[in-house]
């Protein structure tokens, strides 16, 4: 992901907070942070900012994994605007879309407040991308602006705006194997340690979390398999930011850019144990979309040949399990966190998702050096 809008600015003193409650206009909002629109490389911002330690400025290797965790927000901001739009809450919290009533009530079969809590996080990944770049521009370091890659189409279901998306949710692999992961009481992908999926089938092939189009709502079987999809999807978009948070904590030299990383991924942890109970609450059900002929299934993970801790729907806590050294007691914890390669390792994860196809190479350029400069950052960088 790459080629940054940016640019410092007189303006950076602007009420932000009135201009995130009127809604979604980032271009207006980047305009106010002093973003002219000129693209340049992530290396030349690292070369031109006045934020070396001197005066009231951050560090270079702190500002560039503020600006990766920035990217990274606006990346959820698209995503969950787009599942916002059909079936959250549409206000002037988080405007656009006008909703999808059977989509609505397919996802609510994982709870009946879905809808509140669709909103409230797509709430809380705008704010979180729009105070980490106008913490940015106070410091004298350049905000990031992806608008120029808003180039993916929408979904053409009745209640999505029709307007360029960043993120893809209608070819999607998604990766469950967060599921066991966090019920394992002996493994730990930092020492190595590999876990099966939980619902193998959406883990292959391509797979739709939103209706396309209003065909989509027609058979009940192939919508709840779709809601069920965005279901499972939206823990594995927010276990990745309960893990790249404290990864990248570990090599932030700040105190004050230390308390923001810390602060906002709480949320993230907060964001992944709702989705993680509400995953399990998924119908079983199987459907084949009639589309792409793939079919997806859902079962009963409480009974056989899944069943047993490692799938029991009702363990959304942590287990403890080992943690630094195999010769240490267990412990419940956050995993993986180990910080080597952690903004590549995000980026890789969600390209793997699905989340980018149709994405020029452009933007996947940009998005690798924001990566490779968050990960080069080292403490007293």
């Amino acid at each position: 992901m790459d080629v940054a809008s940016t640019g410092t600015d007189t303006n950076k003193d602007k009420d932000l907070d009135s201009q995130l409650k009127r809604g979604f206009d980032r271009r207006s909002l980047l305009k106010g942070l002093g973003v002219v629109g000129a693209a340049v490389s992530v290396g030349s911002l690292l070369t031109t900012e006045a934020d070396a330690d001197s005066g009231h400025g951050i560090s270079q290797g702190d500002a560039a994994i503020l600006r990766f965790l920035a990217a990274a927000e606006i990346l959820e901001t698209d995503l969950w605007q787009q599942y916002n739009e059909l079936a959250g809450i549409q206000d002037s919290e988080v405007p656009g879309g006008s909703g999808s009533p059977a989509y609505t009530e397919a996802v609510s079969q994982l709870d009946s407040d879905m809808a509140q809590y669709i909103h409230d996080n797509t709430e809380d990944e705008l704010t979180h991308e729009v105070f980490i770049n106008a913490y940015l521009v106070s410091k004298g370091a350049a905000p990031v602006d992806l608008d120029q890659f808003r180039t993916l189409p929408s979904s053409k279901a009745t209640g999505a705006q029709q307007i360029g998306r960043l993120t893809n949710l209608m070819q999607l692999s998604v990766d469950t194997t967060w599921w066991t992961r966090y019920r394992s009481r002996t493994g730990n992908p930092d020492l190595g340690d590999t876990f099966p999926q939980a619902i193998p089938t959406i883990a292959v092939g391509q797979h739709t979390a939103i209706p396309r189009t209003d065909d989509d709502l027609s058979n009940a079987d192939f919508l709840q398999v779709i809601a069920n999809t965005a279901g499972f999807h939206f823990a594995t978009i927010e276990q990745g930011g309960t893990s790249l948070y404290p990864k990248l904590a570990q090599r932030v030299t700040n105190v004050e850019v230390l308390r923001i990383v810390l602060s906002i991924g709480g949320t993230e942890i907060a964001h992944f144990q709702t989705w993680i109970d509400k995953a399990g609450n998924a119908p079983p059900r199987t459907a084949v979309d009639p589309v792409t002929g793939v079919s997806a299934t859902f079962p009963d993970l409480n009974s056989p040949p899944f069943g047993g801790e490692d799938f029991q729907t009702n363990l959304i806590m942590p287990e403890p399990t080992a943690f630094l050294s195999r010769s240490l007691p267990a412990c419940s914890i956050i995993r993986p966190t180990a910080t080597q390669g952690a903004a590549m390792g995000a980026l890789v994860g969600l390209t793997a998702d699905g989340l980018f196809i149709g994405q020029s190479p452009a933007f996947f350029h940009f998005m690798r050096e924001l990566a490779t400069q968050a990960d080069n950052a080292k403490r007293g960088m």
